[in-house]
């Protein structure tokens, strides 16, 4: 289809600025809390555009917005830019060299998320400008998306209480709309202290604090059999309680990740591990003291919005990619096994097709999937603002996400025109919102009426700071 829209031609005409900036901001991986780079990269972006700016939103250095316009309904377009650890990468290759050994890297795609995001918002600031029209388009830069739940923090703090639809969007073998299916989940850190002695003199004087972290593991993998299919729980090991196998450990530290498919399933999946904890620490006659460090909402979906991007996808049709982009993805996908490639399709409801290395098609709007979900802090703004997200085709399919292979994806000619593809599907949602105030009115009817009417409730604690310091130590 030929790209006549108004606001596409916006898109088109910064494609190469932004694929720019997309590179720059993946060739400074920084995780969350930490994108004091890549969010001054955004920043000089948004002032070029001339956006107004607001830093620092809900206490968080690396958190802001840029607005442009004046009355009528106000649009937000989200972006993200955090980087995770360990996952460093040369860029073009399909093999795994790092640039910097146990360094972070873009294994999310987050590098071309907010690059798009903010490409939309800038069309559509054209768009409204050269209309003369009212109305607001606003950028929200936000950080962490990775484990710190960053838009948690900023929708319990009211950051999007004026918005009237917010749209997003996420890398990802094919291209469509966004299925909202997500888990809520929580993060908490389970401390436990114990008293050190020596280990062959003295054992009988200690009581080992690692020896209750190892019992609350072995705990919670029994209850692994007795929870709903859909949950899940990790954990990681902050700190075994020193180098030292001669003494007793009187300090050991570990992080639980549990997800659910609601906040009420969480709710109940958390009071069970911390009953495990406290047995553990009953078990060793040690203590335990446990702190949250974030917390997430489930995806809320919103038909209307979801029709019309769909819409907008159709009418654009899929990304374009040629044959060097076809090569390089198949040289990706023989990196892959058969049962990846397997999984990316039946994530998205598709049959599996060999031989294909890039999508060609537009998932369907009613296509379910299949196989694992994850989870995402826009579960949060769902649930305050009536919300919508995309897919966009940037990597090979099959390509597992939080891998080598995605960062090494994240600065090819294939990334960068799924980045401007799904750019024009958001400015486009975006300006039908403008345009038809009944699509905001269907889109808040809906937002209601999946909500009940009750205002949004954070999953966090009221008096939980942002953790800054901890996510930026990389604990």
């Amino acid at each position: 289809m030929r790209n006549d829209e108004q606001v596409w031609r916006a898109v088109d005409e910064r494609r190469d600025d932004y694929a720019a900036f997309s590179d720059r901001v993946w060739d400074m991986p920084e995780i969350a809390y930490t994108e004091t780079r890549s969010v001054a990269e955004h920043l000089a972006i948004m002032e070029k555009e001339g956006f107004r700016i607001e830093r620092d939103l809900a206490g968080i250095p690396t958190a802001v917005m840029g607005e442009y316009g004046e009355g009528g309904p106000v649009i937000a377009i989200l972006g993200e830019y955090d980087a995770l650890p360990n996952l460093s990468q040369e860029a073009g290759l399909a093999e795994h060299k790092e640039v910097v050994p146990n360094g972070p890297g873009h294994g999310c795609g987050h590098n071309l998320l907010g690059a798009a995001s903010l490409l939309a918002a800038a069309a559509v600031k054209d768009w409204l400008k050269e209309n003369n029209l009212p109305g607001r388009i606003r950028y929200y830069g936000c950080p962490a998306e990775e484990g710190g739940a960053a838009k948690g923090f900023m929708a319990r703090d009211g950051v999007f209480s004026d918005v009237d639809i917010a749209i997003s969007w996420h890398p990802a073998s094919f291209s469509g709309v966004n299925e909202a299916v997500s888990l809520a989940n929580t993060r908490i850190d389970f401390t436990f202290h114990g008293r050190s002695a020596h280990a062959a003199a003295a054992p009988e004087l200690g009581r080992s604090a690692l020896d209750a972290v190892e019992l609350m593991n072995v705990g919670v993998n029994y209850m692994r059999e007795h929870m709903p299919d859909h949950a899940r729980i990790h954990y990681a090991m902050l700190d075994g309680g020193g180098i030292a196998p001669n003494v007793v450990q009187s300090r050991a530290k570990v992080r639980y990740l549990i997800r659910a498919r609601d906040l009420p399933e969480l709710n109940m999946l958390v009071g069970r591990v911390r009953k495990i904890a406290e047995g553990a620490a009953l078990m060793t006659e040690t203590r335990v003291e446990t702190a949250v460090v974030s917390a997430v909402s489930n995806l809320l979906g919103n038909a209307p919005l979801e029709r019309a991007m769909y819409d907008n996808f159709q009418r654009l049709g899929p990304p374009q990619f040629d044959e060097a982009d076809k090569e390089y993805a198949a040289q990706i996908q023989a990196t892959l096994s058969e049962e990846d490639i397997r999984a990316a399709h039946r994530r998205h409801g598709l049959k599996v097709e060999k031989g294909k290395t890039l999508c060609d098609i537009i998932v369907p709007l009613e296509n379910r999937g299949e196989g694992g979900v994850g989870s995402t802090d826009v579960g949060d703004v769902s649930w305050a603002v009536p919300t919508v997200q995309a897919r966009g085709a940037t990597c090979a399919i099959g390509t597992p996400f939080h891998s080598w292979q995605l960062t090494a994806q994240g600065k090819s000619p294939a990334a960068h025109k799924g980045m401007v593809h799904v750019a024009k599907v958001m400015a486009g949602t975006a300006v039908d919102a403008l345009r038809d105030p009944a699509l905001i009115a269907r889109a808040k009817a809906d937002f209601e009426e999946r909500t009940g009417g009750q205002p949004y409730e954070s999953p966090l604690p009221k008096d939980l700071a942002p953790p800054i310091k901890a996510m930026g130590q990389g604990v």
